[in-house]
């Protein structure tokens, strides 16, 4: 025993006296824990009814997930397990984390992370470099998008959708490159990226980082190297339907539009059913306009008579069902604010179309796992 062991004793041991409700400063660790990762996270949290629809999705994915990882058979290191992979990117869009080393990291220490994504305590997290790898294999296989299949179908299942009244719209996306990496295709000098003076386009322009962006403005806001994402929501309860990123161009949000509702029509349950489509002044386009009711598609398209006619029939305007319309069609708003404040959406950190439109699709996915939880909640399955 130290001097100082001698002469702090009775001061720690008259604190004790004085204050006999006040606990130790100790810490003591048990070498064995009877305790499960599902007892550390409260019966109420609002992961767990997510996590029961994910895994009910999951279930379905099993054959995709055998024909990804045949080649596996001759041997090699096992690959990460595709359904602790896929809940953990759902994690990273769920809690806004911007980059794997970051989920890798708080994945080490977070119970509530491990618990989702199906790690006991004692497995080791993987490296940044190996999950990242593992992913590339899920753009190749289109898994995401069969998640985000899977889950709508949930939504079907429980009636949460009208599968006949839809809405469109487009949002920007700024691509992860700056303005000094759009060079000249045919590589002469452009004095480091220096814009001021020289005249700069698409046509004879790319991005060296990110060959697929497009500079790229829309309305009142600065040109910027961006892509275009565009959902299909429905209008029952604003779910989306249909999830798509493309080039940033004038042509890509009309375009898509089509290939969207007709993807809606073919999976409609009664090919004669009435199915309309609201969606923004920017769609008022005859050639657009012409293309839905070719698809047998009602055009609830806001009216743009500002110096022009419109080419949405007056008839239509008219209708009780275009007013209802042009209200919900505002509910696809907020799935693009989610995936913008939430979801990392406003500025991608991955390159490329695939990898973009991948981590879009995603996302709205996790948007709709958190809108189903709330219906969950607040509307049971069938009302």
């Amino acid at each position: 025993m130290t001097r100082w062991d001698v002469e702090l004793k009775p001061v720690f041991l008259s604190l004790q006296q004085a204050h006999p409700m006040r606990g130790a400063d100790t810490f003591t660790e048990s070498l064995f824990t009877m305790r499960r990762l599902d007892d550390f996270v409260p019966a109420a949290h609002p992961l767990r009814p997510i996590r029961k629809m994910v895994n009910e999705a999951l279930v379905k994915m099993d054959a995709l997930f055998a024909r990804m990882y045949e080649a596996d058979v001759l041997g090699g290191r096992p690959s990460i397990a595709p359904e602790k992979l896929l809940r953990a990117m759902l994690l990273q869009v769920f809690y806004s984390i911007r980059s794997e080393r970051q989920l890798m990291e708080q994945t080490q220490y977070n119970l509530l992370f491990r618990w989702f994504i199906g790690l006991s305590m004692d497995d080791a997290v993987w490296v940044p470099t190996v999950f990242t790898k593992n992913r590339e294999r899920l753009i190749e296989h289109d898994a995401v998008i069969e998640l985000f299949n899977e889950v709508l179908a949930i939504a079907q299942k429980r009636d949460w959708l009208s599968g006949e009244h839809f809405s469109v719209d487009g949002t920007l996306i700024q691509a992860w490159a700056g303005h000094k990496s759009f060079v000249p295709k045919d590589g002469s000098d452009d004095d480091g990226g220096n814009f001021r003076g020289k005249s700069r386009s698409n046509d004879t322009h790319e991005s060296s980082t990110d060959a697929d962006a497009r500079l790229y403005r829309k309305g009142n806001t600065a040109s910027e190297l961006r892509y275009m994402g565009h959902t299909l929501s429905d209008n029952r309860h604003g779910l989306v339907a249909n999830a798509v990123v493309t080039v940033a161009d004038g042509y890509a949000e009309r375009e898509a539009a089509k290939a969207m509702i007709n993807d809606a029509r073919q999976a409609a349950d009664h090919p004669q059913a009435t199915i309309t489509l609201g969606a923004d002044k920017g769609y008022d386009a005859q050639e657009f306009i012409d293309a839905l009711q070719e698809m047998n598609i009602v055009p609830h398209v806001a009216q743009n008579t500002s110096g022009r006619r419109s080419a949405v029939p007056d008839a239509i305007a008219a209708s009780a069902g275009y007013a209802v319309s042009q209200q919900k069609r505002k509910l696809i708003e907020q799935g693009f604010g989610w995936a913008k404040t939430v979801g990392g959406i406003r500025q991608v950190m991955v390159r490329g179309l695939a990898k973009v439109d991948q981590r879009f699709v995603l996302t709205m996915a996790a948007y709709n796992l958190t809108r189903m939880r709330t219906l969950g909640q607040v509307r049971p399955q069938g009302t």
